[in-house]
Formats: structure tokens, sequence, C-alpha cells
């Protein structure tokens, strides 16, 4: 996976609170046979219309919103059902960093897996930073993992942020260096192989690159 150091970026956002999985990727596209191509279904109950057409209400519809790699929104993100395809929207969608007051412990843990940076913040820090979106769509935030710090200019009379926020180190580790499960594995081919060099020869055997 594309490995994860500081992004900087305008803002995508979507302010729901207890937005579960369902929501994120309804469940009738869950059909696919591959992680990509979810982007365009992610929040499809409100992105669009009922004639299908998009919704010019709804954030991710917005110009000024259009490419955001940060995602904010409200508390309890992801929660509900622990399907990986709500993450594979996210990511697919353009998202590298979603900011939420709290998370879903099995969505933050599958976002991580696929290089997709969950940040929890203070409720208060959330609303400063939607405030300065309201104010101006064009600001910039900046999501350093290296540092574990969000940051943001002040905008007018708003003041900016600068919010250390915590992150799991086994995530950060795998994050900075573009880790998914399988690289993370392979980092350890050495002692698997001395480990199979070590099975009787009637044991079943893990063939490695």
């Amino acid at each position: 996976m594309k490995a994860f150091t500081t992004v900087t970026s305008h803002v995508c956002p979507i302010m729901i609170d207890d937005a579960d999985t369902d929501l994120i990727i309804p469940k009738q596209f869950l059909k696919r046979v591959t992680k990509t191509g979810f982007g365009p279904f992610a929040f499809s109950e409100r992105r669009y219309l009922d004639d299908g057409s998009p919704d010019p209400a709804f954030p991710m519809n917005k110009p000024e919103h259009a490419g955001a790699e940060v995602l904010l929104t409200g508390r309890n993100f992801g929660c509900g059902s622990s399907r990986e395809h709500a993450p594979w929207a996210l990511d697919d969608a353009g998202f590298r960093v979603v900011i939420a007051s709290s998370f879903a412990d099995i969505f933050r843990t599958n976002c991580g897996k696929i290089g997709l940076l969950c940040v929890e913040l203070d409720v208060a820090v959330v609303r400063q930073l939607e405030a300065l979106v309201a104010a101006d769509p064009a600001v910039q935030v900046t999501v350093d993992l290296a540092q574990q710090l969000v940051s943001a200019p002040a905008v007018g009379a708003l003041e900016g942020v600068e919010a250390p926020f915590d992150v799991d180190q086994h995530t950060k580790h795998c994050l900075i260096n573009g880790l998914d499960d399988i690289a993370l594995t392979l980092e350890h081919v050495d002692a698997i192989d001395a480990f199979e060099g070590t099975r009787p020869s009637f044991t079943p055997l893990v063939p490695t690159p």
C-alpha cells in the first residue's frame, strides 16, 4: 500500500454523527470481487437524488470540496457492520485521512490496513475545523503522522488549529512504511525460512518467494 507521511489538503466536511458502514457504502454495492471501484458509491444514499443525479447540496458534490484528501465528520464514524468495503470506498473516493471525534474500533482497524489514517480529535477541535472550512473551503489542513499533529491556519477572526493526536504505534509503523499485512509478514521472511528449515520433511511447508 502507499506509504503515509504528511497530507496537506482542503477538506470535505460530512458532519454526520453515527454514520454506519451501510451509509458509507450501502449493501447493494458489495457484489464487486475487487477492492477498487467503490468510490462512486460512497454515501450514495445521501450523495444522489432519486433520479440518480448528484445532489448539489451534498458536500462531496460541491466544487469547492472536489479532490479533498481529508474527510471531516461526526462522532462514532464507521459503526455498524465490519464490512471492509467502507474503508475501500473512502480510499477509492480519494480520501487519505478521516478526522472525527470518535470511531468504531473495527472500522479504524480496517482503515489502517489499507493506508487510510483515522485521526481522533476532541469534539471542540473538530468543530473548530468545521468552522474554518465553512469560513474558507480552500483552507488547507495538514496531517503529519510522524509528528502526530493536525494543523490549520487561522481564517479571519477564527483561530487556527494545532492539535496532537494519538495513534496505535503498530498502525503508525505500517502506514509510514507502506506495509499491508502481506508486506509486514514478508519483513520476517528470513525467520520464516529458518523455521521452515527445522521442520521434518513429512510436515507441510510454506513456500516463500
